[in-house]
């Protein structure tokens, strides 16, 4: 497990993030993922990690950081693969209310078609829910999911959860050029999103290094009218397409630090850097790490971005 942050959150302010499960396990391998292709694509859900472990490491560090007089604004479970592969997601959302904290899940919604896993996302205070595509051929290309998941279901187990939800209902849609930015399947995805009634949906387009170099962000022109065709069957759509800042929170421990951060999206080079600062130490400490295999220095969009390295996930080559 690993905590990490809190960090600037485009939608969350300051987030703690918790990633509870191992490195990529996920039910969809998507073609814009900044982590790299999923090793092992699987829908069963299974335990990774003990609830009260995993209770007491969250409380110890929520301590920590509030003597240091940090804000804590949620608790988030964004894990770099599914959080609702956890069995256990309800029980830690559970053991991890006496804290006070609003808590988040971020979740690709590829299981919500379960009673189970609605139930558990139900005992969040936000919850957003991805919905790049609801078209079966669009969501195969760009999601690649799971062979034994069925878009209909997802669609229908969303529909069941909107229905459901008390708390703050986010959606989120990653654009990506010539695959779900057609006008056709935007006007698709806009009627369903309507339908769902969102708090909030956000527009994404790719801004960190994706895993395959093909999926580009759409023209600023077709980003724009996705946003305009999204907003006419939702009362507020966002842009999330800006970079989130640098102001990334230590735990004191660099090395878990940088890995938990770059595990769950690559880490800019200038971001890393006052990381380091804030730890009293200098690049060696990145140098270290590349060279013991744990991370992985890239270039994308004349940018240099640091990443977790997974024995199986792609390595990722330098891009422009």
């Amino acid at each position: 497990m690993f905590i990490f942050g809190p960090v600037p959150s485009r939608r969350l302010g300051r987030s703690l993030g918790l990633d509870t499960i191992p490195a990529k396990a996920c039910s969809y391998s998507c073609v814009y993922c900044q982590l790299g292709r999923t090793c092992s694509i699987q829908s069963a859900r299974r335990r990774f990690c003990r609830p009260e472990t995993i209770a007491v490491e969250v409380e110890r560090a929520v301590r920590r950081l509030i003597e240091r007089g940090e804000r804590i604004d949620y608790l988030t479970f964004v894990a770099d693969g599914e959080p609702t592969l956890d069995l256990n997601l309800g029980r830690e959302i559970e053991l991890l209310r006496p804290l006070g904290i609003k808590i988040a899940v971020i979740t690709n919604s590829s299981l919500i078609w379960r009673s189970d896993v609605r139930a558990e996302l139900a005992l969040a205070d936000w919850v957003s829910l991805k919905v790049d595509a609801v078209d079966g051929d669009a969501w195969h290309r760009i999601n690649r999911p799971a062979a034994t998941l069925r878009l209909a279901d997802l669609l229908s187990g969303m529909a069941l959860f909107a229905e459901e939800f008390t708390g703050t209902l986010a959606t989120e849609t990653m654009l990506v050029s010539g695959i779900n930015d057609s006008e056709t399947e935007l006007e698709m995805l806009a009627a369903f999103l309507g339908e769902l009634k969102p708090d909030v949906s956000y527009v994404a387009v790719p801004i960190r290094p994706p895993t395959e170099r093909w999926a580009t962000p759409p023209t600023a022109e077709a980003l724009n009218r996705a946003v305009q065709i999204i907003s006419g069957s939702v009362e507020r759509v966002e842009y999330l397409t800006g970079y989130e800042g640098n102001d990334f929170t230590g735990s004191g421990d660099v090395t878990a630090d940088l890995l938990g951060i770059t595990g769950v999206h690559p880490l800019r080079e200038d971001a890393a850097r006052e990381l380091l600062v804030k730890a009293g130490t200098d690049w060696s400490e990145v140098e270290r790490l590349i060279d013991r295999g744990l991370l992985l220095e890239t270039i994308y969009d004349g940018r240099k971005f640091l990443l977790r390295m997974r024995p199986c996930a792609f390595p990722l080559k330098t891009m422009h």
